[in-house]
């Protein structure tokens, strides 16, 4: 049942003193609406002219990646591709740093979010996430799958968040790199989160966990989206933030499944979540009337600029960070799958963006290819996403989701190659950065270009059309494509100078295959599949 008193149930109470944390008092599963009042009256946000609650996050507004730890103990230290993504963190300084959490919430006020990752009824993991912020609880509501009511009344948490932003660590005392952290105990089946108000840090963290433990369940997970259109054809779109997953997969056409993150099973594939976290720099109702529309009350603005008189928010404002987010359930997009569960997918999209401009905008990918450029998830990290990224910079992301990704890219990419052999799925890898140069020289490829090669994928235009294969980076590129002048399908053509375009185009081809080289057992068919450096 939902709670709107202070007090906890009988259920929940015993839950919480077996957790081992005592609050003085605990709001459960309240509804948006008295979250959203909550924050206000604490001061934690307002609410702006589109009736959503704009926060700001203080000094984190992206991901600490350098703060995030994966504990190390019997059951991890064999099975986690440890390095300097996934950081061992001993066992024993979790429990210290855990104890430390429990006594500082003692007699608080704590918010409790109950619910699923996963919409997949035979593969889900139900989740707590607990928290000292009324905002914090409204995000995870509408970001992860809400319970029936009979559901909620036998809710068994086999995953805990406990997310504390007044709780900082010290870095001498706790082994960690700063105030904030991000700790994954994978075997005690708890997270803990500390020192950061980045929202994006609690539905990654659980995003880790399903990356761990879907496979051997054998459910492929993806940091993807997903949308179907009116014939039950799936697509699926991979990319890292920035490279237009949750803007492309917003089509009116289609049905949303999910814009981040996903499973792909022997039954079909599915939404891990029951919200959508797009990035809104630069929003406009023209070219993104979904996401647009989905601003409304209910939903979370996360470091948003806001007039101070009007309240109206300013899309076009980067001056708190360019990451600006806005947080909403899937029920605010007209149209989108309820359940968020989709068949097994006709089409891939490959999503990458990218800063040297070289990379032809649309190219189609055999199996093997596909395979390669998964485990490469060449793009570039953009703006404001993390930390310290002030300007596009090239980057290797394996499974277009390195931070996130447990296990080795070989465990991924062989779910990935099976399925698409199953299923007959074709794939294509589509650019969204630049073209006529490089970053500073050149343009960014225009959304309305985007959006048309996408419609002619997933409309099946793209598979009848002929092709040119280009040697260097080993794609077949089509030769026209319906809505895009042709010009914009060779990117050598955009380029006033040539040899600068040959040796940027090699210079990448090189990267390419020095990075590959991180893969010494991947399969010769694979390995040929890429660049010929």
């Amino acid at each position: 049942m939902s709670e709107s008193s202070m007090a906890c149930s009988g259920r929940l109470a015993a839950q919480l003193r077996e957790f081992g944390i005592a609050p003085g008092a605990v709001r459960r599963n309240l509804p948006p609406e008295e979250l959203t009042r909550l924050a206000v009256e604490a001061g934690e946000g307002v609410v702006a002219s589109t009736g959503s609650l704009s926060v700001r996050t203080g000094r984190y507004t992206g991901r600490s990646p350098d703060d995030r730890y994966i504990v190390y103990d019997d059951m991890t230290h064999g099975t986690v591709d440890w390095g300097k993504i996934n950081r061992r963190f001993p066992a024993g300084r979790f429990d210290r740093m855990f104890e430390k959490m429990r006594r500082f919430v003692s007699g608080r006020t704590l918010y409790v979010c109950d619910g699923f990752v996963g919409a997949d009824p035979e593969a889900r993991l139900p989740v707590r996430i607990i928290n000292d912020r009324a905002w914090q609880s409204l995000f995870a509501k509408q970001m992860f799958i809400r319970p029936s009511e009979d559901e909620l009344e036998a809710h068994e948490p086999e995953f805990t968040v406990m997310c504390i932003n007044g709780f900082e660590a010290v870095p001498e005392e706790d082994g960690t790199n700063s105030a904030a952290f991000i700790l994954i105990d994978l075997s005690r089946k708890v997270v803990l989160i500390g020192g950061t108000s980045y929202a994006g840090e609690v539905k990654k963290s659980l995003f880790s966990v399903m990356n761990y433990v879907m496979p051997p369940r054998g459910v492929f997970p993806m940091h993807c989206s997903a949308n179907i259109g009116r014939n039950g054809d799936t697509a699926l779109f991979f990319g890292l933030s920035g490279t237009g997953k949750t803007s492309l997969s917003a089509d009116p056409d289609r049905m949303l499944i999910g814009d981040d993150e996903h499973g792909w099973s022997e039954r079909g594939s599915f939404n891990f979540e029951g919200g959508c976290y797009a990035k809104c720099i630069n929003l406009s109702r023209e070219a993104e009337p979904q996401i647009w529309g989905a601003i409304r009350p209910g939903a979370v603005l996360e470091n948003v600029a806001v007039d101070a008189r009007t309240l109206r928010p300013d899309f076009a404002d980067g001056s708190i960070t360019e990451n600006t987010r806005a947080a909403y359930p899937l029920g605010h997009i007209p149209g989108a799958a309820a359940p968020s569960i989709g068949t097994h997918p006709r089409t891939i999209v490959f999503l990458t963006a990218d800063a040297l401009g070289v990379l032809p905008p649309v190219s189609r990918l055999t199996r093997e290819g596909a395979m390669y450029h998964f485990m490469s998830g060449y793009t570039s990290k953009l703006a404001g996403t993390e930390r310290g990224i002030k300007e596009p910079r090239a980057v290797f992301s394996e499974c277009f989701a390195a931070p996130f990704m447990p296990r080795p890219a070989s465990v991924y990419a062989g779910l990935l190659g099976r399925r698409i052999a199953e299923h007959n799925t074709v794939v294509y890898l589509v650019n969204t950065g630049w073209s006529g140069g490089p970053y500073g020289v050149g343009r960014r490829i225009s959304i309305g270009h985007s959006r048309a090669m996408v419609t002619d994928i997933l409309s099946g235009r793209l598979d009848i059309v002929r092709y040119r294969h280009d040697a260097l980076f080993n794609l077949d590129v089509p030769e026209e494509c319906p809505g895009v002048p042709r010009s914009v399908l060779d990117p050598r053509g955009t380029w006033q100078e040539k040899d600068s375009y040959d040796l940027s185009a090699r210079k990448l081809a090189h990267m390419f295959a020095d990075n590959f080289k991180k893969f010494p057992d991947a399969p010769p068919e694979v390995r040929a599949a890429g660049p010929a450096a």
